[in-house]
């Protein structure tokens, strides 16, 4: 039986990690903000991101197979000329890079035979150049979301090849389910369209909805972090669908679904964006010929998915 560590088990990815993990017979813990999740393993000790001695202390104890680093402070939408670029950046580094590096160093002093999935962000190119990115795109963040998520990656790099560590990282792009939070425009779409429909709001406002992205489904994206760390060498992949599509096609499929036409109900506000949005479309090329990967799902199921879990939601369906 494996055991594996999850940490940020609490948010979209790390619940559908941890469900699909315990569905095949790991042992597993999962570290949220304020409690664990345990499966098979007794554990009672305080651990905190923010302690280097207690994730220590838990590697050390129970020598994981497997380690997937998923936890993340996402602040790239506040991340701007009004914000407090010192308090964005303290609070973003102690979850997005520090952590990593606790682990990666009591991974290289007590369990070398421990893997670590490390979850990156296509922020981390900022504004290529090219419209399509892979492995080789430079990285260049421009914001600090971005900054700190780079810097995990790189501190991965460094335990990789320095210390032999077994660390792959994936650049995850856009990739969504019904788990998703408000704050991201895909639940807003989807719940927006549902509550025009039954009357309980009026309009949907929308920074641009030229805007372009390449969205995947979420359960696709995190069985794409279990296929990385059978790889028998660690490396960094892209887990991106490699299709873009703008939030107009994104209204169009949401509020099709309920029998609405979507430029009647949808107000362009365009002074609600921070900053122009970078196109960031991923090429896994690399991923798909060395693990079989492949989505399971297209834009307009996924989209039609997220319309059908509000609707259920609301037990209208």
């Amino acid at each position: 039986m494996k055991s594996a560590v999850i940490v940020g088990s609490a948010g979209q990815d790390g619940t559908l990690l941890y469900s699909k993990l315990s569905s095949l017979g790991y042992s597993l813990v999962g570290i949220q903000r304020s409690s664990l999740q345990l499966k098979g393993i007794e554990w009672s000790s305080e651990l905190s991101l923010e302690n280097p001695e207690q994730i220590e202390h838990l590697v050390k104890n129970l020598k994981p197979d497997e380690v997937y680093y998923l936890a993340a402070v996402h602040q790239s939408a506040e991340d701007n000329a009004l914000a407090d670029p010192v308090k964005l950046y303290l609070t973003s580094e102690s979850v997005n890079t520090k952590g990593v590096l606790y682990f990666l160093e009591a991974i290289r002093k007590h369990s070398a035979k421990t893997r670590l999935f490390y979850a990156a962000s296509s922020h981390i190119f900022g504004f290529p150049k090219g419209r399509i990115q892979d492995e080789l795109t430079p990285i260049n963040p421009k914001n600090i979301y971005g900054i700190t998520k780079a810097a995990a990656m790189q501190i991965c790099n460094f335990y990789r090849e320095n210390h032999g560590i077994y660390v792959s990282v994936g650049i995850l792009y856009n990739h969504e389910s019904a788990l998703r939070r408000e704050t991201f425009i895909s639940k807003k779409i989807a719940k927006s369209a549902v509550r025009i429909k039954l009357g309980l709001q009026s309009k949907l406002i929308i920074g641009s909805t030229s805007a372009e992205a390449d969205w995947g489904y979420a359960p696709d994206f995190v069985d794409a972090m279990t296929k990385i760390l059978q790889v028998v060498e660690p490396d960094n992949y892209i887990i991106a669908t490699g299709q873009g599509h703008k939030v107009c096609d994104f209204l169009q499929l949401a509020f099709d679904k309920v029998g609405l036409d979507w430029k009647l109900y949808t107000e362009e506000r365009p002074s609600i964006i921070v900053r122009p949005p970078a196109v960031l479309i991923g090429d896994s090329t690399k991923l798909r010929n060395r693990t079989g990967w492949k989505p399971s799902m297209d834009f307009k199921a996924m989209v039609e998915l997220l319309v059908d879990a509000e609707l259920k939601s609301l037990d209208l369906i």
